[in-house]
């Protein structure tokens, strides 16, 4: 019997998603010199971590597993980036094409980079376990 990886555990994936759609707040909250670096990250935040949230909730419906690996991962950073856009548009945050395409960018390196590496680690101990 295989023990599954820590960062394929569905809680601790998520966990990871959410910390990094948080970091992605926080960076771009720090590039602008915006105050507040903690509720303001969680703000501009949220409207990012419902179209998580969506993703998480999308892969599960369909395929009937949970999003960690990098393919169903891609449902999980384009419903953050969808959702994050449409909830900002629909409270009158700002949706410049250049936020977009950063956010487009930044959240794809978060959210499918970390499963990627975690899918490359994989790979490495089987064959280092099948020699």
């Amino acid at each position: 019997m295989s023990r599954v990886p820590w960062w394929r555990r569905p809680a601790v994936a998520l966990l990871l998603d959410v910390v990094l759609v948080l970091v992605f707040a926080g960076i771009g909250r720090a590039s602008h010199d915006e105050a507040g670096p903690v509720v303001g990250a969680a703000l501009t935040a949220w409207p990012f971590l419902v179209g998580t949230g969506l993703g998480w909730l999308v892969v599960r419906a369909r395929r009937g597993a949970w999003p960690v690996e990098v393919a169903p991962g891609v449902t999980v950073w384009f419903a953050t980036v969808l959702v994050g856009m449409l909830l900002r548009r629909a409270v009158g945050l700002g949706t410049a094409v250049s936020f977009v395409v950063v956010a487009s960018v930044v959240l794809a390196l978060f959210l499918l980079g970390w499963r990627a590496l975690g899918a490359y680690a994989a790979r490495r101990v089987r064959a280092r376990n099948a020699a």
